[in-house]
């Protein structure tokens, strides 16, 4: 998709998306045989249901259909969120993996493995989880440190804020 289409499609679809009280987190276009696909992920702070990816998708498609952005050729419009495992890659992403595992690239070639505690505007307090026994440690990441980010997936974690919270109301 030539940079071109990428930035008229942003600019004719965010508005919309900001509407519902979303954020336009990516768009992209891409060929499945003769078939083009146009998928948009759309987020926001608290996450999105799927009544607002509903809502989201049926006014997208309706602004579509009104304006020549996708070309004469038939496409699908998929609408969804960024998923398990995304990659962060703005403020808001961090502010986003609050208390989330996360799998980071570190400019100098060092990868680390850390929980987000704190995100402010210089970068992130993590914490390092214990190996072998040993301690969790804290550690600082400014955001010139990271090269990438991307949140890991945790199946059997112990003892999360959530779960903690929720035992508290239940036991009361």
């Amino acid at each position: 998709m030539s940079t071109t289409q990428s930035e008229r499609l942003r600019e004719l679809l965010e508005p919309l998306v900001t509407s519902q009280g979303l954020d336009l987190e990516e768009i992209a276009v891409d060929s499945v045989g003769r078939k083009r696909v146009l998928s948009v992920v759309v987020d926001s702070d608290t996450g999105a249901d799927l009544d607002q990816i509903a809502d989201v998708s049926r006014a997208l498609s309706a602004k579509l259909d009104e304006t020549d952005a996708m070309g004469e050729g038939e496409y699908t419009l998929e609408v969804g969120t960024p998923g398990a495992e995304r990659a962060l890659t703005e403020y808001r992403h961090y502010v986003r993996a609050l208390d989330r595992l996360v799998k980071f690239q570190l400019a100098g070639g060092d990868e680390l493995t850390a929980r987000i505690l704190e995100v402010d505007d210089a970068g992130l307090d993590v914490e390092v989880p214990g190996v072998k026994g040993r301690k969790a440690t804290s550690r600082r990441l400014a955001f010139d440190d990271i090269a990438k980010a991307r949140v890991q997936v945790e199946f059997s974690r112990k003892d999360s804020k959530d779960d903690k919270d929720m035992k508290e109301e239940e036991e009361a």
